[in-house]
C-alpha cells in the first residue's frame, strides 16, 4: 500500500501532540505532510489550507466575542458570585459538583444550544473549589466532554437536531430514506455507551483525589458570606446581557451577533465601565483566542485532507478485507471515522464524507437501518473526544488550564479518548448484532 495522506497526516499530529509540540504547529505541519503524500505543490498545500481556514471563520469570531463577554462576567464578579454559590450547594461533596457540570454542559447542547461557550464563564471561579476537594480535573474534563457530545448524539434538540439532521440527510441522499426525527431511536444506544464510559472514568479511573496549588486566594471560607453572594445592579445587567446573547443567538441564528448585542447591554449600561473595554478584550483574546485560532487552522487542516483523495483510497485499500464478516466490516469502518475525525476535529463536517463511501456498504453488508445510523453516527463521532483539534476537547482545557495546571494532551484529550472512543466502537459492534 502507497502512503496514505490521512493515515500518516493524522498519526504525525497525534505524535506531535503527544511529544507537547503546540497543536497549532502540529496541525500545520501534518497538514504539509499530507499534502506531500498527495504529491501536492506546497503553493498549492498552503492556498488550499489558508482558503479552508474560513470555514471555521464564524466560529473563531464567537469565540473570542464570548471570551470577551465572559471576561466582563469575571470583572462585575458574577462569576465569583455563582461559584460561591455552586460551592454552598456541593459543601464537601465533589460528584455532586461533576454532576452540576455535567448538567450545565448537556444544557449547552440541547436546552440552551451555547456549546462550550460557558466553560470560560463558569470553570475558572470553581477551580478553587476543585482544589479544596482535590478533584482529579481530568474527571472534570471527561464530564465536560461527555456532555458538550453525548447529548448531540441522542438528543433530538439544539445541536443534537443538526447533528441528527445531517445523518438522516446524508443517508437518503446515499439510499437509505431515513426521517430526522427517527435517528434517535437508534443513537440513544451510543449515548448510553458514552454514560457507561463517563461513570468509569469518574468512579474508577480519577475517583482517587490529586492535589493542585490553590493559586487563587479568594476561595476561603470568610469568601462565602451573604455580603459576597449579593447581587447588585451591575450583576442584574450583565444577567440581562447573557439572556440578551441566548435571543438574539436563537432568533438570528448568529452566536457572534448574538455576544456583541450582550456586550453592547454591559457596556451601554455601565455595568463595566468604557474604559475597561480595551482590556477586557485583550482578555478575552488571550482566554479564548487559542481555541479560536486552532478551529481555524483545523479547518485548513480538513480542507488539506479532503484534497488529497486519502478517504477514497483509504476505503479502496481495505474494501477486500470487508467481504466476509460483519465485525471486521464495521471495525474498519469505525477505525476510518476515527482517522477523519481526529484530524478534521468535527463529527459534523465529518458525516458527508462518510455517508457517501460508507453507507453503500452497509447495505451491501445487510445491515439494517437502524444498525447503519449507529456505525455512521459512531464513525463520525470518533475522534471528537480526543482530537487535539476539536472544541470538545479545547473548550474544557480552556476552563481548567485557567491556572496553568491542566494539560490539554495528557488531562483532556488522552482521557476522553480512551473512555469514550472504545465505548462508541463497543456499542457500534454491538448494535449491528441486536438492531
Amino acid at each position: 500500500m502507497e502512503l496514505n495522506p490521512v493515515v500518516i497526516s493524522v498519526i504525525l499530529l497525534c505524535i506531535l501532540c503527544l511529544l507537547r509540540v503546540n497543536v497549532l504547529l502540529a496541525l500545520i505541519i501534518s497538514a504539509i505532510s499530507a499534502g506531500l503524500c498527495a504529491n501536492m505543490s506546497i503553493d498549492k498545500i498552503m492556498n488550499t489550507f489558508i482558503s479552508g481556514m474560513g470555514a471555521n471563520s464564524e466560529t473563531a469570531l464567537s469565540y473570542i466575542l464570548l471570551g470577551t463577554f465572559a471576561a466582563a462576567m469575571t470583572h462585575t464578579g458574577l462569576a465569583q458570585i455563582l461559584a460561591r454559590r455552586i460551592a454552598l450547594i456541593i459543601k464537601d461533596n465533589k460528584y455532586l459538583l461533576l454532576m452540576i457540570i455535567g448538567t450545565i454542559a448537556v444544557m449547552s447542547q440541547n436546552l440552551i444550544p451555547i456549546h462550550i461557550a460557558f466553560i470560560p464563564i463558569l470553570i475558572p471561579p470553581l477551580l478553587g473549589i476543585m482544589n479544596k476537594l482535590e478533584l482529579d480535573r481530568r474527571a472534570v474534563a471527561t464530564t465536560l466532554a461527555f456532555g458538550l457530545k453525548a447529548p448531540y448524539i441522542a438528543i433530538p434538540a439544539g445541536f443534537g437536531l443538526i447533528f441528527q439532521g445531517l445523518i438522516a440527510e446524508n443517508m437518503t441522499h446515499s439510499g437509505i430514506e431515513v426521517i430526522k426525527t427517527d435517528v434517535w431511536k437508534s443513537t440513544w444506544f451510543l449515548g448510553f455507551a458514552m454514560f457507561i464510559g463517563l461513570l468509569i472514568a469518574i468512579f474508577i479511573t480519577y475517583r482517587k483525589p490529586r492535589k493542585y496549588r490553590d493559586l487563587d486566594p479568594v476561595y476561603n471560607e470568610k469568601s462565602f458570606s451573604k455580603k459576597s453572594l449579593r447581587l447588585r445592579r451591575k450583576h442584574y445587567i450583565t444577567l440581562l446581557g447573557a439572556f440578551a446573547t441566548l435571543i438574539v443567538q436563537l432568533w438570528s441564528g448568529s452566536l457572534p451577533l448574538g455576544a456583541l448585542i450582550g456586550l453592547g447591554i454591559i457596556f451601554g449600561a455601565k455595568a463595566v465601565r468604557k474604559r475597561h473595554m480595551d482590556k477586557l478584550i485583550n482578555e478575552g483574546i488571550g482566554l479564548m483566542g487559542y481555541v479560536a485560532f486552532v478551529m481555524l487552522v483545523a479547518a485548513g487542516f480538513a480542507l488539506v485532507l479532503k484534497e488529497t483523495g486519502g478517504v477514497e483510497s483509504l476505503l479502496n485499500w481495505i474494501l477486500p478485507y470487508m467481504q466476509h464478516s460483519k465485525i471486521i466490516s464495521v471495525t474498519l469502518m469505525l477505525l476510518i471515522g476515527l482517522l477523519i475525525t481526529m484530524g478534521i476535529g468535527t463529527s459534523f463536517g465529518t458525516i458527508p464524507i462518510l455517508a457517501v463511501l460508507f453507507i453503500p456498504l452497509c447495505a451491501k453488508l445487510g445491515l439494517s437501518t437502524p444498525a447503519s445510523i449507529i456505525v455512521l453516527a459512531a464513525s463520525a463521532a470518533l475522534g471528537d473526544a480526543g482530537s487535539p483539534a476539536s472544541d470538545t476537547t479545547l473548550g474544557p482545557t480552556a476552563g481548567l488550564n485557567a491556572d496553568n495546571q491542566h494539560n490539554h494532551i495528557q488531562d483532556t484529550c488522552i482521557p476522553t479518548f480512551l473512555h469514550f472512543n472504545i465505548a462508541l466502537i463497543l456499542a457500534a459492534i454491538i448494535a449491528v448484532y441486536i438492531f
